[in-house]
């Protein structure tokens, strides 16, 4: 086959960088803080070489249009080159074309409107390390611009606004997994180019956090502005295109259309939208019941993903024996905790989560947009978590120590920092282990101030009069103190935990709480925590930060007097 057409050095798209890739000698060097190339994509029309030549002086970058360089190195327009070859053989000089332009020094690159179509263009872009800017245009406005290009292949014979049309409907959807997206006008160029400025200067590229479980592994997207961009996030991890979004009526008004739009951007369509009445109370059957005719009245099948926007978990792991489904954790708890893991579940009246499944998602995306919507409550709950991943790893909890009171006041840079850490914790625990197999450690050690924070929700009823993280933040205090009066921790740990806790506006201790509870309700409460073993009560125990274990040798009756002591009757 040939190379790319029939004569030699012309001809390839082959040459060696030094004969056509070297920017020319009176471009200006880009400067040495650039960190990376910008990529322009988006359709015929969008404007991506007008911007991008004022682009690239805005940034002091060099300038390149693939489509001159993959007609240069040919030596024939490309409408001459699809007709000779194809597109096929077209496609695969122009990612070569571009990965080499790419592998240079940093440069602002416009590419042709089907290059980042194609899939193995779009990855050697994302490799590359390339900033990607969509400049998305109204039909409209490419109608005008696109007047007069009838010598584009797609142009030849063809009404434009039909062209258009069925290019936009296969398109769309991949352009909008572009790390940044700018809506263009009929404003001016400059204008434009400001803006396009603007959009990349504040966009901030997300942590990935990686869980590694084989073919069931996936990422933790963690950063801002995530919901604006899930469908281009998600769109190639899930089977089809079709996806049902569950979320709650508290989390729903805030940020379901923000989610809806990002979807729908990238050509994934909404069979229907599924709302709960939030917190612990519709977590049970009868909701999961109804739930899950909903989905499968509005047509879910096996392909069909959950896109769960701060809930209905559960709802993905038993519709169809589990569909896939992506998580969108919008409170902080759920950020740091729950939507990393794959544990699903129900409440029944003998105790939390004592009905469920493990049902990894396709991936995470934690938006801390979200945690600015969050009520002061919610946030000082989610930080209860945080501060049992600190106990477990160690220089977390010295980080706890000193900015645990930025985070409960939603502090950007704490809150970032908070989940990120959480995450990474977790998704080397839950990579260890999955389901919660080993007795001695492993994911068992998540469940630090649990045995006693699930005793105290069951006794409360699940009534939203005490919140899941109030109810660990009490639960780490016990933990601390039954470890201390054990012998296995100093006495000046419980005095920490608990007043870090206090610092950070949270119940630490049994009489810190606005109701009363009863020893020997809360005892046969942990009875029938699900991490028993043989009927025998298993707590987790810590030595200091960093230094946690699981343990069976605990007289029932040091924790009854720890009950007491603290505030039960």
């Amino acid at each position: 086959m040939l190379a790319f057409a029939p004569v030699s050095r012309n001809s390839a798209l082959d040459l060696p960088d030094e004969d056509r890739l070297s920017p020319p000698l009176h471009e200006a060097p880009p400067p040495a803080e650039a960190a990376r190339s910008v990529v322009l994509v988006g359709m015929p029309g969008a404007g991506k070489t007008a911007i991008g030549r004022r682009l690239a002086a805005r940034l002091g970058l060099p300038f390149r249009d693939a489509d001159s360089e993959i007609e240069s190195a040919a030596g024939m327009p490309i409408t001459e080159i699809f007709a000779r070859y194809g597109e096929p053989h077209f496609r695969d000089g122009e990612r070569r074309v571009i990965t080499r332009l790419l592998a240079g020094p940093p440069l602002v690159l416009a590419t042709g409107g089907g290059a980042f179509a194609d899939p193995a263009t779009r990855a050697a872009i994302k490799a590359s390390g390339a900033a990607t800017l969509w400049l998305r245009c109204a039909m409209p406005t490419l109608l005008r611009r696109v007047a007069g290009r009838e010598h584009r292949p797609m142009f030849l014979n063809a009404d434009p606004a039909e062209v258009l049309a069925r290019l936009m409907a296969a398109r769309h959807p991949f352009y909008a997994e572009a790390d940044v997206t700018v809506t263009c006008t009929d404003e001016s160029p400059d204008a434009t180019t400001r803006r396009v400025q603007d959009a990349l200067a504040a966009a901030t590229a997300p942590r990935r956090l990686p869980v590694g479980l084989g073919d069931r592994g996936y990422d933790v997207l963690v950063g801002p502005g995530l919901l604006g961009r899930a469908g281009g996030l998600v769109a190639a991890l899930l089977p089809s295109r079709k996806v049902v979004v569950i979320t709650d009526s508290a989390v729903g008004p805030l940020h379901l259309a923000a989610l809806r739009d990002g979807l729908e951007a990238a050509g994934l369509s909404v069979l229907t939208e599924i709302a709960v009445p939030p917190g612990e109370a519709s977590k049970d059957l009868a909701t999961l019941s109804e739930v899950l005719e909903r989905m499968l009245a509005a047509g879910l099948d096996r392909r069909t993903a959950v896109v769960a926007l701060g809930g209905g978990v559960v709802g993905a792991a038993v519709a169809m024996r589990g569909v896939p489904f992506v998580q969108v954790p919008t409170t902080l708890l759920a950020q740091v905790d729950s939507s990393v893991g794959g544990k699903t579940g129900v409440n029944l009246k003998a105790g939390k989560n004592l009905a469920g499944a493990f049902h990894q998602p396709r991936i995470v995306l934690a938006d801390t947009d979200t945690l600015a919507t969050l009520p002061a409550r919610e946030l000082r709950a989610g930080y209860a978590e945080v501060a049992k991943h600190g106990l477990l790893q160690g220089a977390l909890w010295d980080w706890c120590e000193r900015h645990g009171a930025s985070v409960v006041a939603g502090d950007t840079a704490a809150l970032t920092h908070a989940v990120v850490e959480s995450c990474r914790l977790k998704a080397a625990v839950v990579a260890a282990d999955e389901r919660e197999e080993s007795a001695e450690g492993g994911r068992a050690l998540l469940n630090l101030g649990h045995t006693f924070g699930h005793a105290l929700e069951a006794e409360a009823g699940f009534d939203g009069s005490l919140l899941h993280g109030e109810a660990v933040a009490v639960g780490l205090g016990l933990a601390a103190a039954l470890s201390a009066r054990l012998g296995h921790c100093s006495q000046e740990w419980p005095s920490r935990v608990m007043a870090n806790l206090a610092e950070c506006g949270l119940p630490a201790r049994i009489a810190d709480l606005p109701r009363r509870f009863a020893v020997d309700a809360l005892l046969g409460r942990m009875a029938k925590d699900k991490k028993n073993r043989d009927g025998t009560m298993r707590f987790v125990l810590m030595r200091g930060a960093g230094d946690c274990f699981t343990s069976a040798d605990v007289p029932a009756e040091a924790v009854a007097t720890l009950l007491r002591d603290e505030g039960a009757g």
